[in-house]
């Protein structure tokens, strides 16, 4: 798979931009704050339908501008995919694929699959569990695009239950009735679209753990082995959550997630919050014995962040036929690694069917990736080799 186009329109900071490209490693080269990495976003929104970088779609949009459109193609199997977006702000985004309007814009998800590497990802092992989450969802929709509307709806659960909890406590406390046969409507909700989510993250987990550790002892050999283990707020009652192999079956893990909810239902209508499922879940990351937050130094933690995404790289590869790999970005890594870190990551990206790179310096970048270069400056991305 290789993207063959890229057209942006009230992007960010780009007015218009056009960029073709071609099979092989692809340089983009400019100083900081030029708009190397608002390309690699644009293509990543394509792939996703988000930003790694912000949580909304509104700062995508150029200041001044109404609207931003994102236009790729993709080429697959000798096949090529033209996908568009429209992003407006404060009305739903448009989508299109090969010129026919798609009645939902996930509908465009699996056109473009990629594996993103970015100072950002530093996060995934050292931030918040929310990182490690975002991380695992988006490898698991990239694994299954129709996992898309299994986490949009059981982010909509999320929302409408934690308002249920809400008016329900406070009319409980005030002395008032409350009428809890809706909240269990939504507790079975919870359960079937939590469920259906922990059980991929788990599968996700279990596949990608070979690729991971064998990824991170290769770009940190005299390390202890990268060990991964999922914690789940369904623990106690499935002690097998955190054993590794194979997940129990959605139909076992629903029935837990109603018998846990039925359990905390006190302590949610007293607190307003949603007490169990997968949004209260985490990755662990450990080196040996020891957890990596905390512990590891910075070397590690850049090493198991890399290895995290070229384990997801080598993961996508295998699940789709030849032809179909993914697309390896790399922005603005390089200058972070030290030189055997850099060795190691570009002997990877060099057989990638594409790969492409961003750094302030064309010195940051191994031999092995000087593909096709761009030299991006002053609003504009102009093809120097």
């Amino acid at each position: 798979m290789y993207v063959r186009h890229l057209s942006l329109s009230d992007f960010r900071s780009w007015t218009n931009a056009e960029l073709e490209f071609e099979p092989g490693p692809t340089v983009l080269v400019g100083s900081n704050g030029q708009g190397k990495t608002n390309l690699i976003e644009a293509l990543g929104y394509v792939a996703t339908l988000s930003s790694h970088r912000v949580p909304t779609d509104a700062p995508l949009i150029r200041a001044g501008a109404d609207r931003a459109v994102v236009r790729a193609a993709v080429v697959a199997d000798n096949r090529e995919l033209r996908v568009e977006l429209e992003i407006t702000a404060g009305r739903a985004n448009k989508a299109r694929l090969n010129g026919t309007p798609v009645t939902r814009t996930r509908d465009v998800l699996g056109a473009l699959r990629w594996v993103l590497f970015a100072p950002e990802d530093l996060a995934i092992v050292r931030g918040d569990p929310s990182e490690r989450r975002r991380f695992l969802d988006d490898l698991v929709v990239a694994r299954s695009p129709r996992m898309a509307g299994v986490r949009a709806d059981y982010d909509r659960v999320l929302k409408q239950r934690a308002a249920l909890l809400k008016s329900s406590g406070a009319a409980r406390r005030s002395g008032g009735g409350s009428d809890l046969r809706t909240l269990d409507v939504w507790d079975g909700h919870l359960a079937d679209h939590g469920a259906q989510l922990l059980y991929a993250r788990l599968e996700a987990i279990e596949a990608l753990r070979p690729h991971a550790v064998t990824a991170y002892a290769q770009v940190a050999p005299a390390s202890a082995e990268l060990g991964m283990t999922y914690s789940s707020s369904l623990a106690e009652s499935l002690p097998e959550l955190t054993a590794g192999g194979p997940p129990p079956e959605v139909g076992v893990l629903e029935a837990a997630l109603l018998s846990e909810l039925a359990r905390v239902r006190p302590s949610e209508l007293e607190r307003g919050v949603n007490l169990v499922g997968p949004h209260r879940d985490d990755l662990d990351l450990a080196l040996g014995a020891l957890p990596i937050r905390g512990y590891a130094s910075h070397g590690e933690g850049w090493s198991a962040a890399l290895a995290l995404r070229l384990g997801s790289y080598e993961l996508l590869r295998s699940d789709y036929p030849t032809g179909a790999d993914p697309v390896l970005v790399l922005d603005d890594v390089f200058a972070e690694l030290d030189s055997s870190r850099r060795e190691q990551l570009a002997l990877v990206a060099s057989k990638a069917e594409q790969t492409i790179v961003t750094a302030a310096v064309l010195s940051d970048v191994p031999e092995a990736l000087d593909g096709a270069r761009f030299d991006v400056h002053d609003g504009a991305a102009r093809r120097v080799r």
